[in-house]
């Protein structure tokens, strides 16, 4: 039914029976979406700005990747020279590498879960967060990290080692 096509007479009816209280009233998913909009902004910006954190710190680890190949080239024709595999030089380039995603995934865990917990404390339904959640946030790093990583690596790994080597 049409609620707002019986506000009138329920008004009336209020005014016989209270004529002294003003007659109040609101929707509760108009109530609830209220409340609720400066969560859902929040949540919005916050997407947005962990995509833009994601996107520059993947350049970075790319970069950073790509220095270190090319800072080990040298290192890396004479390995190939004397028979290393492309795996274990893509292995040797992101071990460093992961050991230090790992490291930041450690120290952010708790913080993250802190923020997480005191934030959730402020719904009126109580909700917990659970490990896996942080878990998965974690592979998914990992995962991001070492797709970055592994490209420079293998790029570096499949490289022409007489290239490299040609000033010795």
């Amino acid at each position: 039914a049409d609620v707002k096509h019986f506000l009138p007479l329920i008004e009336a009816r209020w005014n016989k029976v209270s004529p002294n209280q003003r007659f109040e009233y609101s929707f509760m998913g108009e109530d609830f979406n209220a409340a609720y909009r400066t969560e859902q902004r929040t949540g919005q910006l916050f997407l947005i700005f962990a995509t833009l954190a994601l996107v520059i710190a993947g350049l970075g680890l790319f970069s950073l990747a790509a220095y270190a190949a090319e800072q080990r080239n040298k290192e890396i024709g004479i390995r190939k020279v004397l028979g290393a595999s492309v795996s274990s030089i893509v292995s040797m380039l992101s071990k460093d590498f992961i050991k230090l995603v790992l490291l930041s995934f450690l120290i952010a865990a708790p913080l993250a879960w802190l923020v997480m917990h005191k934030w959730l404390d402020g719904f009126a339904y109580r909700q917990s967060i659970q490990w896996w959640v942080i878990a998965i946030a974690g592979i998914g790093s990992l995962f991001i990290a070492f797709a970055t990583i592994s490209t420079q690596s293998f790029k570096a790994a499949v490289a022409n080692p007489a290239d490299s080597l040609k000033s010795e």
